[in-house]
């Protein structure tokens, strides 16, 4: 298959990039590193009526530290630069450690940071593990720049808040506390392929082993990255035990997640699967911010 026509545009700087796609509207398409985008036009999935390239604005490529112990990562940083940095290891383990299950290394080497959170898949893991680390995006358009949470951010399958006339500049993730520790666990059909289940936990604990601070982020069993609330309630104010977190796993796997079946899997198995990875992601993250 072929793309349909379109028009081509290649900004060399964030005005001029910014400038194109307010004038294009809905008409223009951003693209990254285009192995999502690309691939959907060849199957006219996709049809837009013109791109907006900037793979040749070199602004939007770095990851930088923050005065407050985060990171800052350009949306078109490639996921290989995100997959082997120092700075992203040491201060977010868990998307160091999450990289390895996107796709295949040449598709790292090409697919960009920002532009595969900016393309919503709900059964992609990075935007669940950045929900998990409470991660902020930072958005650009004609009327200014904003800052929005990742709650804020995905607003459906393959969609977010992100208007016409914006583009996503920068995700930053915060901080980790002193005593907190993350997981990410997965089950997928085959090495490169999306989760058919992903759970990223975070947890912060007290001086007395108490959780302060949990977050649970469910990929592939809805619409958006879900956030287990009803299973972090159990975790919160608690000195976690094996039986404390088989019940937030099972609290995540019947009452915050409502799954879909297909092809690939059932919505049965699905419940299954957040039941066992959020045990297994929660154990983890208890044993790493004990440590």
């Amino acid at each position: 298959m072929k793309p349909a026509a379109f028009d081509y545009y290649a900004p060399t700087s964030v005005d001029e990039a910014l400038e194109t796609v307010a004038q294009l509207g809905y008409d223009g398409k951003v693209l990254a590193g285009g192995q999502s985008l690309i691939p959907a036009m060849n199957f006219r999935m996709a049809l837009p009526a013109a791109l907006v390239d900037l793979n040749s604005v070199p602004e939007l490529s770095y990851i930088r530290p923050t005065d407050e112990g985060g990171i800052l990562i350009g949306t078109m940083t490639r996921d290989s630069a995100v997959e082997f940095s120092d700075l992203v290891k040491a201060r977010a383990p868990m998307v160091s450690e999450t990289m390895p299950h996107v796709a295949h290394p040449q598709i790292r080497n090409r697919g960009t940071f920002g532009g595969c959170l900016a393309h919503a898949d709900p059964t992609a893991q990075l935007p669940a593990v950045v929900t998990a680390l409470n991660a902020r995006y930072h958005i650009r358009g004609s009327g200014g720049d904003r800052w929005i949470s990742s709650e804020e951010f995905y607003t459906g399958p393959f969609a977010t808040a992100i208007e016409p006339d914006e583009m996503l500049i920068e995700i930053e993730i915060p901080a980790m506390a002193q005593r907190t520790g993350s997981s990410y666990r997965q089950v997928a059909r085959q090495v490169g392929a999306q989760a058919l289940v992903g759970a990223a936990s975070v947890l912060t604990l007290d001086d007395a082993g108490r959780v302060m601070e949990a977050r649970i982020a469910l990929t592939s069993v809805g619409e958006v990255p879900v956030m287990a609330n009803q299973a972090i309630s159990l975790l919160v104010g608690e000195v976690l035990t094996a039986d404390t977190i088989i019940a937030a796993a099972e609290a995540a796997a019947t009452v915050d997640i409502d799954p879909g079946g297909d092809i690939h899997c059932s919505a049965e198995y699905r419940r299954h699967l957040t039941r066992v990875l959020t045990r297994q992601s929660l154990t983890e993250a208890l044993e790493r911010a004990a440590r």
